[in-house]
């Protein structure tokens, strides 16, 4: 395992402390989050967590529950959910994220919307100054008039492209939307940029989670650190 791979073990597993029995939590999608899943797998199976149930952010995500023993519901089921532990590519001194790039933003969003905390989890790496400063945003689009989605974030100020895989393919969601990779540099002022991509027709998600992280749990060669975002 490289170093980043054991930080990222290490953030996560720490952050499973929080699942309590019965609880019902949303699990996040990435290399980090993979980690705690595989922890609360372990703590369920051991029967440490009774009465737990779990909403996954993707498919791989629930394929990879379901493997693992990890007992799932719906948020038709339950609305509301405890907690839910994910990744973040960028995360900024104020807890605001860029996440998108394994491609489930828009499931992640509804998740992180639905739960009481939102615990990210990350290698020290992950943390910037500014957002957009190590990151694209990614932006999920309706198929249809996506090349119109391109010039209006073009217009933003923003270089854009289509999210494809290596032969050129291109890469689409658990929805059959299509991703745009939209690079504004570093973001300013990322919740007005927020709201501007919220009211655009035909985007239908992006990467902007603004003020949803309740916590933020890093691990990196100072060792692991737990941040929580002030009520302010």
């Amino acid at each position: 395992m490289t170093t980043s791979e054991n930080y990222k073990q290490q953030a996560a597993e720490f952050a499973v402390q929080f699942v309590e029995p019965g609880m019902v939590i949303g699990l996040g999608v990435g290399s980090t989050a993979i980690h705690a899943l595989n922890r609360i797998a372990a703590r369920y199976a051991e029967g440490l967590l009774p009465g737990l149930l779990a909403v996954p952010c993707s498919l791989s995500i629930e394929t990879a529950a379901l493997a693992a023993g990890i007992p799932l519901t719906t948020l038709e089921d339950h609305p509301t959910l405890d907690l839910t532990i994910d990744g973040a590519d960028e995360i900024d001194p104020h807890l605001n994220l860029i996440k998108g790039g394994g491609g489930a933003l828009l499931r992640e969003k509804i998740v992180a919307q639905a739960s009481a905390r939102e615990i990210i989890v990350a290698d020290a790496s992950k943390q910037s100054a500014v957002l957009g400063q190590r990151w694209p945003l990614p932006v999920e689009v309706l198929p249809f008039g996506w090349g119109a989605q391109v010039a209006f974030l073009e217009s933003l100020g923003a270089t854009v492209q289509l999210r494809r895989a290596t032969d050129g393919r291109i890469i689409t969601t658990d929805q059959s939307n299509y991703v745009l990779d939209a690079n504004f540099g570093p973001m300013s002022a990322p919740a007005e940029l927020a709201a501007i991509l919220d009211a655009r027709a035909g985007i239908l998600a992006h990467g902007l989670f603004i003020g949803l992280a309740t916590d933020l749990i890093s691990a990196g060669p100072d060792g692991i650190k737990h941040i929580q975002r002030s009520a302010g």
